[in-house]
């Protein structure tokens, strides 16, 4: 697949004249009683005292602009290109420009900020570029945009003081980057070029695996527990693998608890954190359901064992696990030991690597409900999307924003459906710098309607976030037990899976029309940039419904595991997807890495074989039923030099949380090089003995609703031992016949029988006390 050559050389893009910027040195004055120079304004946000003055200490010429920041509580202050139609530069959706400008400074809290005007929604931030180090002479900053996304006509930009400080800066340039990328090829059949191609490897997954967490060296823990199988619980046969990609083999690894249904987090320095899991089964009558383990233990990907550490402070199964920006780990939600619903929240300190007592956690005693997904805002917020798993009807609008340190929660609006998300996705969309987040489709495991297409995005930039509706989900097959046939009306998917690609789309694939039942045949991908889909992409050959992952791999090809439908059988067969990127020629290379221990803020060089477009980090999948809120792709701005090219990080932890990354370079084609494992966060071997920057954060999100009232101080909330969707008067544990069959069939014994027939369900299923389904009209105790 990577043996493609391209037909012709790529010639070198890089960036002249014409200064696209009016007054790029400030010489020209303003109009009559303005205090700035033309063209030039004054901007910034925030609690500070700030002066700006145009001064005689120039880098050429005879002005230059000064900035101070005095004292500083939030926000920041910048001379900034005026938002006008005569100052501000026209640019053209798809292309890329350099930034540059000489500058002294003695704060390291400086970043290169960047505007862009929308031609429906006027002018709004785009994103910060670089944080230019501390110089007490003149030197030169140069940066490279990311492609100007569709709908941009103008951009604005200057360089943010967002510390206490003085910044001085001259001679601005805004550069549009010259030649065209070649034309792709196409190393494989049109079909794949266009399409992509899936496989089913000849090894098949040994364990019935649950969990999947790409590890920081690039093989794959696959954790079952006991994989939902009764009898695999009560012998005590708990298991694990480790997929190797380099040679297609499975290691089976000891695994010490029932993780089955656990939450999982990669840690700062790449171990995995497992919380919680299994500790029973629902009893046969279903007077009890599921009940969560306070146990907790980390996976070492280098010795390949689980460890012990401390206990959570109750159970919790189905908990939500979020990394956060100083390496500690928040969870909530999921059932305790009881089966009730938990409300206290955890957390797991870094430093001291265990789970902090409950009375040292902030606690709003609220029940998130089970797998919330819990993703982390720039400012160091959590954004709860609305996905779940299990459990519908909570209250509110289905989404929120909590503030830890205010200890609130504050629903935002526009969730559509909110009560049909159960399995449900949610994804930060790249790059993360953007905070945008994507949830897509979803169903009800109690009234177990057909899943729904609905896809809705939230931009948490807005000063009052809402979701908006976004384009309908694509349709496909669907095989309701009859064989396939194309979906028809409103019909879409839950279990489905989402999957950041490094050219900056997402795939969406797998999935289910039912609960448990019904696999949706049906991939595509989502492109941020145009917020539409590209359907009728190639399809994973097996079915992927419950209990199934698919995540991406450093050679940027997608792994798919796993699906446990209803009838208690689990797929073995794992499934590959080559992306069209992967058939349009030669990929890019990443040369050399000069350190792969990055600080935030810094500053890192790479070389690559030839021109790319693009770099970006993205957080190795950790993974289970449809969720996994720590994936992010973190935008890597570029300052180019032929085939060096020094990678801009961010200074905001929230942005990136600490931890291993894959380090990808793309084309201007979309093609991405094999990735490179880098750690952020650790020192850096390389980094400048001064300061780092401080993050740079936002006020997005700073004009919300007021927050909710806590409730009082409770043990748990009460939940129905039903919620999984299961009714356990019938077969064993593993075994889900369903509360509500779906809508189409009819209430009666024949058709409910038939129904489990053509989804293979055992032919007699032995029926525990009452027959509320009425499915044992002879009453030999037998369903059927």
């Amino acid at each position: 697949m990577t043996a493609g050559l391209l037909l012709t050389a790529p010639q070198q893009a890089t960036a002249g004249p014409p200064n696209l910027l009016s007054n790029p040195g400030f010489e020209t004055a303003g109009a009559a009683g303005s205090d700035m120079p033309s063209c030039w304004s004054k901007s910034g946000w925030g609690d500070n005292d700030f002066t700006f003055a145009t001064v005689a200490d120039a880098h050429s010429g005879t002005k230059a602009m000064r900035v101070s920041l005095t004292r500083r509580v939030d926000g920041d202050r910048k001379a900034l290109v005026t938002e006008n139609t005569t100052c501000a530069p026209t640019v053209t959706p798809g292309r890329q420009y350099d930034l540059s400008a000489w500058y002294k400074s003695n704060t390291p809290d400086v970043s290169v900020t960047v505007f862009r005007r929308d031609t429906t929604s006027g002018w709004q931030y785009w994103t910060d570029l670089q944080n230019p180090p501390v110089s007490a002479g003149w030197a030169r900053t140069e940066v490279r945009t990311p492609v100007v996304p569709p709908n941009t006509d103008k951009i604005a930009w200057g360089l943010s003081v967002y510390g206490v400080g003085t910044l001085t800066t001259d001679d601005y340039a805004l550069e549009e980057v010259g030649a065209a990328p070649p034309q792709p090829t196409c190393s494989g059949t049109a079909e794949e070029c266009a399409k992509g191609r899936w496989e089913v490897i000849p090894a098949q997954n040994p364990v019935r695996s649950m969990h999947a967490v790409v590890l920081k060296n690039g093989k794959v823990l696959l954790i079952a527990g006991s994989g939902n199988d009764i009898a695999q619980f009560n012998a005590g046969t708990f298991t694990s693998a480790v997929y190797d990609p380099a040679n297609g083999s499975f290691r089976t690894i000891p695994t010490p608890v029932d993780m089955f249904c656990a939450g999982h987090v990669q840690l700062s320095d790449g171990r995995v954190l497992v919380m919680s899991g299994n500790k029973g089964y629902p009893s046969a009558d279903g007077s009890i359901g599921y009940q969560g383990l306070k146990d907790s233990y980390t996976f070492d990907p280098v010795t390949e064992t689980y460890t012990r550490t401390n206990d959570m402070n109750g159970g919790h199964w189905y908990p939500s696990a979020t990394i956060l920006g100083n390496g500690d780990v928040i969870s909530f939600g999921g059932l305790k030991e009881d089966s009730t619903g938990n409300v206290t929240a955890e957390k797991f300190s870094a430093a001291q690597n265990k789970w902090l007592p409950m009375n040292e956690v902030n606690q709003t005693w609220s029940y998130w409900g089970l797998y919330p997904s819990m993703i982390l805002m720039q400012d160091g917020r959590l954004f709860y999307s609305g996905s779940h798993t299990f459990g519908n009807g909570t209250p509110g609008t289905g989404a929120s924003i909590y503030d830890y340190d205010a200890n609130t929660i504050t629903d935002v609006p526009g969730l559509r459906n909110k009560d049909e998300r159960d399995e449900s996705a949610s994804v930060l969309l790249p790059p993360a710098q953007d905070q945008r987040v994507l949830t897509i489709g979803g169903g009800n495991n109690e009234r177990n309607p057909a899943a729904n297409r609905i896809t809705d995005i939230i931009d948490l930039k807005q000063p009052s976030p809402a979701y908006t509706a976004g384009p309908d989900l694509p349709q496909g097959l669907v095989d309701t037990g009859a064989g396939k046939r194309p979906q028809t009306g409103a019909e879409g998917k839950m279990y489905v899976s989402a999957v950041l690609l490094p050219d900056g789309k997402v795939l969406e694939t797998g999935g289910g029309l039912h609960d448990r039942a019904d696999p949706v045949f049906e991939a595509s991908f989502f492109d941020p940039a145009t917020n539409s889909y590209q359907a009728g992409l190639a399809t994973d050959p097996i079915p992927r419904t419950y209990h199934s992952a698919s995540f991406l791999m450093p050679d940027g090809r997608v792994m798919s595991v796993g699906d446990n439908p209803g009838n208690g059988t689990y797929n073995h067969n794992v499934s590959i997807y080559t992306p069209p990127y992967l058939f349009k020629g030669a990929r890019p290379q990443i040369t050399s890495v000069i350190d792969t221990q990055w600080v935030y803020g810094d500053t890192q060089r790479i070389t690559v074989n030839r021109p790319i477009a693009k770099a970006e980090l993205i957080r190795p999948a950790a993974v289970t039923h449809s969720s996994d809120p720590n994936q992010r792709f973190v935008d890597l701005p570029m300052t180019v030099d032929g085939t060096t090219i020094d990678l801009n990080v961010t200074s905001n932890p929230n942005l990136a949380p600490p931890g291993w990354y894959m380090l990808f370079a793309v084309d201007a084609n979309g093609v991405p090089s094999i990735a490179t494992w880098v750690h952020l966060g650790g020192a850096s071997a390389l980094a400048a003995a001064e300061q780092q920057p401080s993050p740079h954060e936002h006020t997005f999100a700073g004009e919300l609703g007021p927050a909710k009232r806590n409730p009082a101080k409770r043990d748990s909330v009460p939940v129905a031992p039903s919620v999984a969707g299961c009714d356990r008067h019938y077969g064993t544990a593993d075994v889900c016949v369903p509360t509500r069959f779906p809508a189409e069939v009819k209430a009666t014994t024949k058709a409910r029988c038939a129904w489990l027939a053509s989804h293979k369900y055992p032919a007699r299923l032995k029926v525990n006390g009452s027959d509320p389904l009425r499915l044992d009209p002879d009453g030999d105790g037998y369903a059927c």
